[in-house]
Formats: structure tokens, C-alpha cells, sequence
């Protein structure tokens, strides 16, 4: 149940903070709505966007949309690997010794891809 409440909520607050953040976003940029050029701007690789934590923190602090959106996909990939995490303690007090393991390797793997992930 633990898990299944993790995933759940953190997929409904991700949901509702992205939305938020877009919504934000449009409502300092009406012409998002009909003009076609500014959707490409704002489509374009390379916009100026929050890259990094502290620019995704530093936005949500002056409640900037784009940073709320980026907040709320980094809670929708912090979601899953919270699950790991969470699994590897509730096999832990089961003392499921062999799902420990296997588990701890799968959250070292996913911490490990964030970091060797990073694009510059």
C-alpha cells in the first residue's frame, strides 16, 4: 500500500504542479494562444529554461511557470526511484536479504544513469 500511495501521490502532485506552472506560463504569455511563432520560440531546443536545480529552485522561489514545470517532472522522475528506495527498506525489516540486494542495485543503477546521463 506504501508504494502503491507513493506512486500515486507522486504522480497527482507532479500533475497539479505542472499544470499550475503552464498555466502560470500562459497567463504571463497570452500570445502563446495565437501566434505560431511564439510556440516555436518556446518549442525550440536551447530556450532559456531552467538546466539545473538551482535554476529550478531559484524560479519556483519567484514562481516562475517554466521552473514550476520543470519541478514537477523532476518530482515525476524522483517518483520511481522513491519507490526503489522505499522497497529496499520495507525488504530490509522482512529481512528479505536477496531482494535487498537486487533492489539496491537497481536504485545504484538509476542514481548512477542520472549522473553519467547529464547532457551539457
Amino acid at each position: 500500500m506504501l508504494i502503491s500511495t507513493i506512486l500515486r501521490g507522486g504522480v497527482i502532485a507532479s500533475l497539479l504542479i505542472i499544470s499550475f506552472g503552464l498555466a502560470l506560463s500562459l497567463r504571463h504569455h497570452p500570445e502563446y494562444f495565437n501566434s505560431p511563432a511564439m510556440l516555436k520560440q518556446i518549442t525550440t531546443p536551447g530556450r532559456i529554461v531552467p538546466h539545473n536545480l538551482r535554476e529550478v529552485l531559484s524560479g519556483v522561489a519567484e514562481i516562475k511557470g517554466e521552473a514550476l514545470i520543470a519541478a514537477g517532472l523532476l518530482l515525476l522522475i524522483a517518483t520511481p526511484v522513491l519507490r526503489v528506495a522505499v522497497s529496499i527498506v520495507i525488504f530490509l525489516v522482512e529481512r528479505d536479504w536477496a531482494f535487498v540486494a537486487i533492489t539496491a542495485f537497481v536504485l545504484a543503477m538509476l542514481i548512477l544513469s542520472f549522473f553519467l546521463g547529464k547532457v551539457e
